[in-house]
C-alpha cells in the first residue's frame, strides 16, 4: 500500500506535508498547549511541549527531503484489509500530502513493532531507511 501510494507523482498532490508546513504546525500546536503529554512515548514520557519542540529543531535532517505522496498516519487501525490480507482501503487521510517517505515508514514501522518492521520495509524494498530521519518523524508525531 505504501509503496503504491508512494509511487503517486508529487506533482499532482495539492497538498502540501513538508517539513516547512509540519513544524509550523508543531510550534502552534505546543504554543496553544495541545500537545498530549499524557501520550507521549515511552522514550519521551514525562517530556514538556518545550523539550519536545526544542529536541525537534535540533533533530530536524539537513538533506533534502525525499519526497513522495504520503500518508501521514499509516498505523495498522488506517488501513482496512480483505480476509485474504489484502488492502482495500485507507482511513484518516487528513496528514496526506506531500512528505518525506521517512514520515511514512516511521509511523508503520513503530506500529508494526520489531517482529514485523523488517517484512514491512523489505516488501517496500527499502530494507535499511535512514535511522535518524525514522526517529525525527516519530518525534514529529507526538504533536498529533
Amino acid at each position: 500500500m505504501l509503496r503504491d501510494l508512494h509511487a503517486l507523482p508529487v506533482a499532482d498532490c495539492p497538498f502540501d506535508r513538508r517539513l516547512a508546513v509540519t513544524i509550523a504546525e508543531a510550534e502552534g500546536v505546543a504554543r496553544a498547549g495541545r500537545v498530549d503529554i499524557e501520550a507521549l512515548d515511552a522514550a519521551r514520557a514525562g517530556w514538556s511541549a518545550e523539550r519536545l519542540l526544542a529536541e525537534l529543531h535540533a533533530t530536524r535532517p539537513r538533506a533534502a527531503e525525499d519526497l513522495v505522496v504520503g500518508h501521514g498516519d499509516p498505523c495498522r487501525p488506517n488501513i482496512l484489509f480483505d480476509d485474504r490480507g489484502r488492502v482495500t482501503g485507507v482511513l484518516d487521510v487528513g496528514r496526506l500530502g506531500v512528505a518525506d517517505r521517512h514520515n511514512d515508514l516511521a509511523i508503520a514501522t513503530r506500529n508494526l513493532g520489531a517482529r514485523w518492521s523488517p517484512a514491512l520495509l523489505a516488501a517496500y524494498g527499502l530494507p535499511a531507511p535512514d535511522p535518524a530521519r525514522i526517529a525525527f518523524y516519530r518525534l514529529l508525531d507526538e504533536f498529533y
